[in-house]
């Protein structure tokens, strides 16, 4: 099939040579059949998948060795696209050797990868991942009919994002450690929504329990109902400038715990403060390092300045921070 019989030059490029040559020599495809296997003592394993989204359908076929659980061999049909052929084809290749319950671990991520050129460079465009999810879902059908159980059992985590295997937890643990505020933050970190994009709101390709904008949403509101309870439990109740000496503390106490002695604790470090002082030019803060933090170079540059930006964008203009 030649690449002017199927799509634009610019698109075509898109597409990895190994995706281009599976999608007209698979390796895999075919059938396998209950008389082969039963001249061998094997037990055949047939599972069917269809994506209602694009109309695409595959059945994976397993001949797995029971005495030890070993796929011995795979292969596939497809009914929809190239890329779903190129990708059913990858799939039924990972599968042989490994065991049912190694199987169920590939993902289709890997399935990508392995159609990579290079690691570094996606096999398709971003609206055709979904055809590699579609080569995971069968094989979580195939073992679930081999042992017995149901195919959902073997997620154990609820996923946003299909195309990236990206979790609700995982999403909301990136969102608050990095105070992420747009959908651009969480796929540069996460990589969720950089494909199909159905998982980023409603009306994509497919409808999704979960989208990306209301996470953030919903995070960012937990985020500062959380900074209103901090602030007053730490006794804020007004201009940081008009605080006693007590509620100052307290307030600083309160901004360091909510965005910066995390980070000081995982290099081993902490900070306490020892005093402060005010004078009609600056509010100084002082702090001694303790732990891993005293003595490191970056306690009198970087550190320090996180931790005074941070106090003044919280607290006031006027505030120094000054380690002893």
């Amino acid at each position: 099939m030649a690449k002017n019989d199927l799509m634009s030059g610019s698109l075509w490029d898109q597409y990895s040579n190994k995706v281009t040559t599976l999608m007209n020599a698979p390796t895999n495809q075919g059938e396998i059949t209950q008389e082969e296997c039963d001249t061998v003592g094997h037990k055949l394993i047939v599972a069917d998948f269809g994506a209602e989204s694009c109309g695409d359908a595959v059945r994976l076929y397993w001949e797995v060795d029971p005495q030890n659980d070993t796929i011995v061999n795979s292969k596939f049909k497809s009914f929809g696209c190239g890329t779903a052929i190129a990708s059913s084809d990858m799939m039924a290749e990972l599968c042989i050797g490994k065991t049912v319950q190694e199987a169920v671990k590939i993902t289709n991520i890997d399935v990508e990868m392995a159609l990579r050129d290079d690691p570094e460079t996606p096999a398709v465009p971003p609206q055709k991942m979904h055809c590699s999810v579609m080569a995971y879902d069968v094989i979580k059908k195939a073992a679930g009919l081999y042992l017995g159980v149901d195919e959902g059992s073997f997620e154990t985590e609820i996923i946003v994002c299909e195309c990236a295997r990206v979790s609700l937890g995982t999403l909301k643990e990136v969102i608050r450690l990095n105070d992420l505020t747009t959908i651009e933050q969480i796929t540069d970190y996460t990589k969720a929504g950089g494909f199909c994009k159905s998982c980023i709101k409603p009306g994509g390709h497919e409808a999704r329990e979960y989208y990306l904008v209301d996470i953030l949403n919903g995070v960012r509101h937990e985020m500062e109902l959380e900074k209103l309870h901090n602030a007053a439990d730490a006794g804020i109740t007004g201009d940081f400038e008009t605080m006693t000496m007590v509620q100052k503390i307290k307030a600083i106490d309160a901004v360091i715990d909510e965005s910066i002695r995390q980070f000081l604790i995982m290099d081993g470090g902490n900070v306490e403060i020892i005093d402060v002082k005010d004078s009609p030019e600056y509010i100084d803060i002082y702090i001694r390092y303790l732990g891993a933090c005293n003595g490191c170079a970056s306690s009198s540059t970087g550190t320090l300045y996180a931790i005074e930006s941070t106090l003044k964008e919280k607290l006031s203009n006027k505030i120094r921070v000054l380690p002893i």
